[in-house]
C-alpha cells in the first residue's frame, strides 16, 4: 500500500501529541494539584492548542488516566489471545505478572494514587472507569466460556482480578502479592487457611 509510510507517521505524530499533553497534565498536577490547574495551563504546557487537546481526551479528568483505554483492551486480549490451553485465570495471572507489578515500582504511581485519593472528581471518574473495566472484562470471560455476558461468576472474577492491580501498591515484594492473590483464585480460601494453620500442639 503506497500510503503506509504516510499513515505510520500521522499515527505516531499523533500518538507523540497525546502522551506529551497527558505527560503535562500529570506534571502540572501533581506540582500544583487537579482543582489548581486549567486546561488552558496543560496546552501552554504541552504547546498544543485546547482543541487539539481535547481532540484527544475529552474531559480533564481523562488526562489522569490517558491509558485505560489501552489497560482495558490488554486485559480482553489476555483472555481472547491466551494460548491454546491456558486456563483464563492463569492467563490473567502472567498479564497481571508482566503488566501490574513493574507498575508498583512507579516513583510517581504513589504521588498519583494520593492525587486521586484526594480528589473527589478523579475519585468518582476512576470507579466509573473501574466498573466500565470490570463490565468489559467480566464479558471477555463469559464468552470465553460460552456463558451468558452478564453471568454472576465471570463477573466476580473481573472484579476480583481488577482489585488485584492496587494491591501490590507500596508493597515489599509486589510479584509475591499477586501470585498469592492469583493462588486464592485459583485455589480457594480454605487452602489459604490450610496454608497458615499452625502444626497442633505436641502433647
Amino acid at each position: 500500500m503506497p500510503d503506509s509510510p504516510t499513515v505510520g507517521r500521522r499515527e505516531r505524530k499523533k500518538a507523540a501529541t497525546r502522551q506529551a499533553i497527558a505527560d503535562a497534565a500529570l506534571e502540572l498536577f501533581l506540582e500544583h494539584g487537579f482543582e489548581q490547574v486549567g486546561v488552558r495551563d496543560i496546552a501552554e504546557r504541552a504547546d498544543v492548542s485546547t482543541t487539539t487537546l481535547f481532540a484527544h481526551f475529552p474531559s480533564k479528568e481523562a488526562l489522569v488516566f490517558d491509558r485505560e483505554e489501552d489497560v482495558e483492551a490488554a486485559l480482553i486480549a489476555a483472555v481472547r489471545e491466551r494460548p491454546a490451553g491456558q486456563d483464563v485465570v492463569e492467563a490473567l495471572r502472567a498479564h497481571a505478572l508482566s503488566t501490574w507489578v513493574p507498575l508498583a515500582s512507579d516513583p510517581r504511581l504513589e504521588r498519583l494514587t494520593a492525587l486521586v485519593d484526594r480528589t473527589p472528581a478523579l475519585r468518582e471518574y476512576a470507579e466509573r472507569m473501574w466498573m466500565r473495566h470490570a463490565a468489559a472484562l467480566g464479558a471477555a470471560i463469559a464468552a470465553e466460556l460460552g456463558r451468558e455476558a452478564d453471568d454472576l461468576a465471570c463477573s466476580a472474577l473481573a472484579r476480583f482480578v481488577l482489585q488485584t492491580r492496587a494491591l501490590p501498591r507500596g508493597r515489599h515484594d509486589p510479584r509475591a502479592v499477586v501470585e498469592t492473590v492469583f493462588d486464592l483464585l485459583i485455589h480457594g480460601w480454605r487452602s489459604q487457611q490450610s496454608a497458615s494453620a499452625s502444626p497442633p500442639a505436641s502433647e
